[in-house]
């Protein structure tokens, strides 16, 4: 691997490389020779990552004051520019292609489509980009112009305000590139149509990711009642309406996302079957107990109750009171699908809950099927833990 200009050489410590030659794209903190000139580097600095004996590990981005100190982007050492950046994005729209037949997916997401730190999702002509690492933050301009080469949007909204940016030392923003469209926006999924606040909705504006959980509850819906819970812009709810569900009560406490889920169902011709109702959740579930309301099929699909792992403990018993309340409303034969986006809480210990809530319920039952997020949310084969979104849909007895 040729050095390639003036680029700073990053050396691991003896021993610490044997991840990373695997395949590992992340290199921590505590594994690199942490010398005062690696400490002086500017957050996201380019820079060569060899082992203790010098031998090439990629190139990348470094960043003395993250834990994730170092981001293999080329194994093959190349200079991170414009060109490469065109490359991997031209890669991931020919792979979305393939998969759908609409404009309406996540184009990029991050280190399984080989630019780490980077989340791209497309809305027909119009592209949110959230930027999450420094080292891709100082490629924007180049990001940018790969964009509109590669997809040519009308406009693109940089939707830099993640947390993560302040762990990465970076500002946070939410600016337009080009012409702000006017919100919200259609977008279409399986033929059901939806409204789409990409200027104030969360994350980018809709959660592509559950897709497949959406696709299969409205498989299962005709003549059914169905309960979505966190209901957001009507994704479970509107989409079981159009495949037949008799009646469909949608809670979510934020009244701006209700209201646009309204419309959603109002535009699938469906405003007649669902009953969007402003709520918190977890007092919505004990009313309907208390009332003797039940549904054949209940979605719960919690934003995350764990954001860190200080959290893990408290956002467990979360999920497995959740599932509690959930499945005493569920009819005899009915379903449950339960679901958490929580990446730190892997699929064993969210399976865990879900038995413990269903036992505190006094319900029994079958697993029908589990999964996770859709194929444009790709996971590296060396970041299993990136698997964050996982499901399950049980048939109550």
């Amino acid at each position: 691997m040729s050095p390639g200009g003036d680029r700073p050489v990053i050396r691991l410590q003896a021993g610490r490389h044997k991840r990373v030659r695997l395949g590992h794209p992340w290199i921590f903190s505590n594994e690199v020779e942490m010398t005062a000139e690696a400490r002086a580097l500017a957050p996201g600095a380019e820079a060569l990552f060899v082992d203790s004996h010098g031998a090439a590990l990629g190139s990348g981005y470094f960043n003395p004051h993250s834990l994730i100190a170092g981001r293999i982007v080329a194994r093959d050492g190349a200079q991170l520019d414009g060109a490469l950046i065109e490359d991997r994005l031209g890669r991931a729209l020919n792979l979305r292609e393939r998969l759908f037949d609409a404009p309406f997916y996540r184009l990029v997401h991050s280190e399984a489509d080989a630019l780490p730190g980077l989340i791209v999702d497309r809305y027909g002509d119009l592209l949110v980009v959230q930027v999450n690492a420094a080292g891709m933050d100082r490629l924007t301009d180049e990001l940018i112009a790969g964009l509109r080469s590669v997809v040519a949007p009308r406009a693109i909204l940089l939707r830099n305000d993640a947390a993560v940016r302040e762990q990465e030392g970076l500002d946070t923003e939410v600016r337009w590139i080009g012409a702000a469209p006017e919100m919200p926006i259609e977008i279409v999924e399986d033929g059901a149509r939806f409204l789409v606040d990409l200027d104030a909705g969360q994350k980018t504006g809709w959660f592509y990711d559950q897709r497949p959980g959406r696709t299969l509850v409205a498989s299962l819906a005709a003549d059914a009642s169905v309960l979505d819970l966190y209901c957001y812009l009507g994704g479970f709810g509107v989409r079981a309406a159009a495949a037949g569900a008799s009646r469909v009560t949608a809670i979510d406490r934020s009244q701006p996302a209700l209201d646009l889920g309204g419309r959603a169902a109002a535009l699938n011709g469906v405003d007649g079957v669902c009953d969007f109702r402003r709520a918190t959740v977890f007092d919505a579930l004990e009313e309907f107990a208390a009332s003797g309301d039940r549904f054949d099929i209940v979605v719960a699909d919690p934003p995350a109750f764990v954001r860190t792992r200080r959290d893990i403990k408290s956002g467990a018993r979360g999920y497995r009171k959740l599932a509690r309340l959930s499945a005493r409303l569920v009819t005899e034969g009915g379903l449950l699908f339960a679901a958490s986006c929580s990446h730190h809480v892997g699929a064993e210990l969210f399976a865990e809950q879900v038995r413990r809530g269903l036992a505190d319920a006094g319900r029994t039952g079958r697993i029908l099927s589990t999964g996770g997020a859709g194929p444009d949310h790709p996971v590296h084969p060396f970041l299993p833990e990136t698997a964050y979104l996982k499901y399950q849909l049980l048939q109550l007895d």
